[in-house]
């Protein structure tokens, strides 16, 4: 932490250490927590989410030296990848030590290789556990089939209810926000996602609307019998955990109670349905003419010698509200570190070193600009 010379702003640059889970290690070409530089790209659990955001503010700051214009509190947590459940607590304990002007938070995506990108909406998140229980114990599949159905093909009807026809979120109560003024190319989403041939895309509209500004539902996780241990036996529940990404602008209590009442609304053959709520995270929309976002914007162009893309991404980064919440008159920026092959939280995850470079020009470059602007 260097305190800001005498009329200059003060800078928060943020980012996190933790990791989500290797997850198999058969889908990993090299060891998750071993680096390994391959094609000019570095390897490694964790590489682009967040290790590659630590290393952009250390390399800033170590391009500046004691050339700082600014005050500079570095600041990198370790709950992220789980909510942050101690964050507020914290920011407020420590409120006198991470006030600032300017919070830049190194935790984003850029638009392509050679394309920077600003972030400036992302998606809020609502999870919740839903089980379905139709017997107070398993039966004999044969003996009892045919009247009750287990519960596994229940709870996939009650799944099924929750898109449309066209693969939108068919729950009622969730916002949609304004079509974004860019577009992304379907070729480049369906390589990006490595979406197979033949599998059509789902939604409708801009395929930014569908990513950034539109609800999206996925099931991340189901417990119901493994075929290893399946038996001639009627399931007698079955869960599974829905993760809800909400548009810029809906409240995530709101959305989670709209979610609770369609699943407890559409229960099919009258199965008992339970909702267990889970984590709640606000969704973030950035001013785009603000005094620290035009100098950012100018520091990118500069560094990747073509301007950014104001971008909204569908991934939600919950702590944000939290630092508006605690610092109210904090401009926030939102920068990229990653890129469409970062493969951030899956298997092969990596960072391309030479975008890196330019991350850290463009952090080093925005430092150095805040400085010198009048307050």
């Amino acid at each position: 932490r260097r305190p800001a010379p005498a009329g200059a702003p003060t800078v928060l640059l943020y980012a996190h250490h933790d990791v989500q889970p290797p997850g198999a290690a058969e889908a990993w070409d090299t060891d998750p927590f071993e680096p390994v530089e391959r094609d000019g790209r570095l390897y490694g659990r964790g590489a682009a989410d967040d290790k590659a955001g630590i290393s952009a503010h250390l390399g800033a700051l170590r391009a500046l030296g004691d050339d700082l214009a600014v005050g500079v509190t570095v600041f990198v947590e370790g709950e992220e990848e789980i909510g942050s459940p101690t964050f507020v607590a914290f920011l407020t304990e420590h409120r006198d030590l991470l006030e600032a002007d300017v919070i830049v938070v190194a935790d984003s995506t850029n638009w392509r290789i050679g394309v920077p990108g600003l972030t400036t909406s992302l998606r809020g998140l609502v999870d919740c556990d839903v089980e379905v229980s139709v017997l107070d114990h398993a039966v004999h599949s044969g003996m009892f089939g045919g009247p009750i159905l287990d519960a596994p093909t229940l709870l996939a009807r009650l799944i099924a209810t929750l898109h449309d026809d066209e693969g939108s979120v068919a729950v009622a109560g969730l916002h949609h926000g304004a079509e974004p003024s860019v577009d992304y190319d379907e070729a480049d989403l369906r390589a990006d996602a490595s979406v197979l041939d033949g599998v059509r895309l789902a939604g409708t509209g801009t395929l930014t609307g569908r990513l950034w500004t539109k609800p999206a539902l996925s099931v991340i996780g189901m417990d119901v019998t493994t075929v290893a241990h399946a038996s001639n036996t009627i399931a007698a529940s079955a869960r599974a955990k829905l993760s809800l990404r909400i548009a810029p602008g809906q409240d995530p209590v709101e959305a989670a109670a709209a979610l609770r009442a369609h699943l407890e609304g559409h229960a099919p053959f009258g199965a008992r349905v339970t909702v267990t709520d889970g984590e709640l995270g606000k969704a973030f929309a950035a001013p785009t003419d603000s005094p620290a976002m035009r100098t950012a914007r100018q520091a990118f162009a500069d560094a990747w010698g073509t301007p950014p893309v104001d971008i909204g991404v569908g991934g939600s980064i919950p702590f944000i509200a939290d630092l508006l919440d605690v610092f109210p008159d904090a401009a926030i920026l939102v920068t990229g570190v990653e890129d469409p092959d970062s493969r951030a939280h899956g298997a092969n995850e990596s960072v391309h070193l030479g975008e890196l470079e330019k991350v850290v020009l463009a952090e080093a470059l925005l430092l150095s600009r805040l400085g010198a602007e009048p307050r």
